[in-house]
């Protein structure tokens, strides 16, 4: 068993083929208090993973224990790490686009949509998301666009040497989605407010 990653919000531990997702204790809450709230975001995790596996490719909830997420271990590769040098890469940001239309066509938010948080395995367009801790479910357009943000904001940050060609790509199969135009218009609003804040 050991620790492979930690964020602010939770330790991720590898023990045998699990992956267990364990939420800090945040010490300036009330004891009582913490444990219900990482309990019930780990709940909540779990419910919408479960949700999104039956549309995209996800980890499989293995068992939920108090603020424990047990699911199973993925042999790939983080996209993060791989996505520059792969000739496919196009194809694999299209293939994003479509699952995150599927996503949001079912009103799932990711909340924390980057590269980081998908899995490649086998080199192949087969995409798995990952950490679903920030998600929630919204059909509002706003929301949506800020998903798309999120991963905008990604794809220039850490592939910026051809990060249009990734965006382009991942908007022609994000187009899959009714609504994509309307989700795409409002990013144009989320991004003007950034520059607009970045401005003052």
């Amino acid at each position: 068993m050991r620790t492979i990653a930690q964020g602010a919000e939770a330790r991720i531990i590898l023990s045998k083929n699990l992956i267990i997702k364990d939420r800090i204790v945040k010490s300036y809450r009330i004891k009582e208090i913490d444990k219900k709230i990482r309990k019930s975001r780990t709940k909540a995790e779990a419910k919408l993973l479960e949700k999104a596996s039956k549309i995209i490719n996800t980890p499989k909830v293995i068992e939920i224990k108090e603020n424990k997420l047990v699911m199973e271990f993925l042999k790939g590769k983080k996209l993060s790490e791989h996505l520059d040098s792969l000739e496919n890469k196009i194809i694999i940001c299209k293939q994003i686009g479509k699952d995150v239309a599927k996503l949001h066509t079912n009103n799932i938010i990711h909340g924390d949509l980057t590269t980081s948080n998908m899995i490649l395995i086998n080199d192949t367009p087969n995409i798995f998301f990952i950490d679903f801790g920030l998600g929630f479910i919204s059909h509002k357009l706003e929301n949506k666009a800020v998903d798309l943000h999120l991963l905008k904001q990604a794809l220039e940050a850490k592939h910026y040497k051809q990060w249009e060609k990734l965006w382009k790509a991942f908007e022609q199969g994000y187009k899959t989605s009714k609504e994509a135009n309307k989700v795409l218009e409002r990013l144009k609003a989320v991004e003007r407010r950034g520059r607009y804040k970045e401005k003052y």
